[in-house]
């Protein structure tokens, strides 16, 4: 969503400022969250739109996988800590997720943005832990969703309640207790939110049931697969729905569920074929909708967008741009497959879910408008690169690290020049086992194919899909900032092409030249070429414009 953002409004930014450092999230894993994983969340909360509050409670499943005496959880301080207790389940079947258990009540402190809580003896690896957290308050209001977030409070434009909870850059930890961490995604979640009749709750996953409770209703979501964290969404207003089954490549169909206010009806009506075009390139493209067991669910939110999986936010008012496609709903479907499919485990490798997303809104411009088209909208985005900072520096990184729009547009031009440099076969072979390893894993429904997987992992599968070796590539366009500069000059009726890059990193890109009616790729593994000219005839380098290189 960043791209058109910068677009309309101008912004030009090398890093995300926020108001201090509890508005991040990612990093360095500190030892004692590394020491368990996460399996499960249980979070059943109440919302009260008039008191712009929350109360509730989170109870954690989680697998220890090192020696820990404590449990450490995220949580904004805006938000206050009642009780925490270690569950121990009674003895007999399993009916429910509120099976009856016993709480051994546990020691707890707020250390700044961190909940320690003392276990009452050192849990070994292996051993299973539930923890409740009992929680509430009033959450930190979000001062310009989706950047920078928290819950949005707004009303309809016939003035009823409407509400929405974003988080991606700052993590979910500003309206739940969690493990903020990208490393560490749930198995599978439960959520149950109770909202004043008459509005609907829209959120992740499943509706399993809807409980009229007097004035009020609880709704109750399950998530059959992983899931990121700041993925978990509220989406809270008098909704009314339009729906279809939809048949994936794969053979199983799924529904297709847009949420739109009721004020709003006709133009989700409109939308909704779009929806169902781009699902239908993102499966030609990537390989099958990923979710296929729950649902694909698009939501009118008050906001402009956000990826949260099976429960895409939508905030673009139903407007196409001037490519004829809501740019905002594409985007945002793309990252089921680029940051809900595949994770980066360690914000370096943002771009993976960023520039990977922002490229398939390039190929889909391709497929509408052909190569002018998209080489018009490649040129289009190339003006707005910083190369300030790389794309996919080799530390760990947090959000506030890593993100700005190069990630988005920067990351787009290297998929741009590694299809040229490898071809289309290898970069589609690539792009689609990145997504899906294995032919087996696209026929999967239970969460299986949900991966992690970093810029080294694309690297070796580029490698393999292309026969090249790639590393050199990958140093010059991602681990650091600056462009590789082609040096040319026409001396004695030859022209002279020269490579120079930052720290004399090799560089061994081939260059395309048209010389009249013909053209010649030229190789320059060392770096460098000469190529003798007709006479006559003045050569133009990369015609086509796909090289990502300094200019002038």
């Amino acid at each position: 969503m960043l791209t058109e953002f910068l677009r309309v409004t101008g912004v030009v930014c090398s890093t995300l400022i926020l108001p201090d450092e509890l508005k991040t999230s990612g990093g360095p894993l500190m030892p004692e969250q590394a020491a368990y994983d996460v399996v499960h969340y249980l979070l059943s909360i109440a919302v009260d739109h008039e008191q712009q509050s929350i109360d509730g409670s989170l109870v954690l499943s989680a697998k220890v996988v090192q020696p820990m005496s404590f449990l450490v959880l995220d949580l904004d301080t805006a938000l206050t800590v009642r009780a925490m207790a270690r569950q121990v389940r009674k003895p007999g079947p399993v009916v429910s997720i509120h099976d009856p258990y016993d709480d051994v009540p546990l020691a707890f402190e707020r250390r700044g943005l961190k909940i320690w809580a003392r276990l009452e003896h050192t849990f070994q690896p292996g051993e299973e832990l539930r923890v409740r957290v009992d929680y509430g308050g009033k959450p930190r209001v979000a001062p310009s969703p989706p950047w920078d977030g928290g819950f949005t409070w707004a009303r309809t434009e016939n003035g009823d309640p409407w509400i929405a909870t974003t988080c991606q850059l700052q993590g979910a930890d500003l309206w739940w207790p969690c493990k903020d961490h990208p490393s560490d995604r749930a198995d599978g979640f439960d959520l149950e939110v109770t909202v004043k009749k008459p509005l609907l709750c829209a959120s992740n996953g499943v509706l399993v049931e809807q409980v009229d409770e007097g004035d009020k209703t609880r709704f109750h979501w399950h998530v059959s697969t992983p899931i990121n964290s700041y993925s978990i969404a509220l989406n809270i207003a008098p909704y009314r729905t339009i729906e279809q089954k939809f048949r994936s490549i794969a053979g199983e169909e799924f529904p297709v569920v847009l949420y739109v206010l009721p004020e709003h009806m006709n133009q989700g009506e409109a939308l909704f074929p779009q929806i169902l075009e781009h699902l239908r390139f993102h499966e030609e493209t990537f390989g099958p909708y990923p979710f296929r067991a729950d649902k694909y669910g698009v939501v009118e939110t008050p906001h402009l967008g956000m990826e949260h999986q099976t429960i895409i936010a939508y905030g673009n008012g139903f407007r196409n741009d001037h490519w004829g496609y809501d740019w905002l709903h594409h985007h945002e479907q793309s990252h089921e497959w680029w940051a809900n499919l595949v994770v980066a485990a360690d914000y370096k490798d943002f771009w993976i879910h960023e520039g990977f997303g922002t490229y398939s809104q390039c190929l889909f411009i391709e497929r509408k408008h052909g190569k002018e088209g998209y080489r018009k909208h490649m040129d289009d985005i190339r003006r707005r690169l910083l190369n300030r900072k790389a794309v996919a520096p080799l530390q760990s990184c947090s959000m506030a690290d890593i993100y700005s729009h190069d990630v988005y547009y920067k990351g787009a031009w290297v998929l741009h020049t590694l299809r040229y440099l490898i071809g289309d076969a290898a970069l589609f072979e690539s792009l689609r086992r990145m997504a899906y390893p294995s032919a087996a894993l696209e026929r999967s429904t239970d969460g299986s194919a949900c991966h992690y997987a970093s810029t080294d992992d694309f690297r070796a599968l580029a490698e393999r899909a292309s026969g090249q070796k790639l590393k050199w590539f990958f140093d010059v366009y991602l681990h650091q900032p600056l462009l590789p500069n082609l040096l040319a000059e026409t001396r004695d009726g030859t022209l002279h092409l020269r490579w120079e890059t930052p720290d004399q990193i090799p560089f061994p890109m081939p260059v395309e030249v048209e010389l009249g009616e013909r053209r010649q790729r030229l190789d320059l593994t060392d770096g460098s070429a000469a190529l003798p000219l007709p006479p006559g005839v003045t050569p133009t380098i990369d015609p086509d414009h796909w090289i990502l290189r300094a200019e002038g």
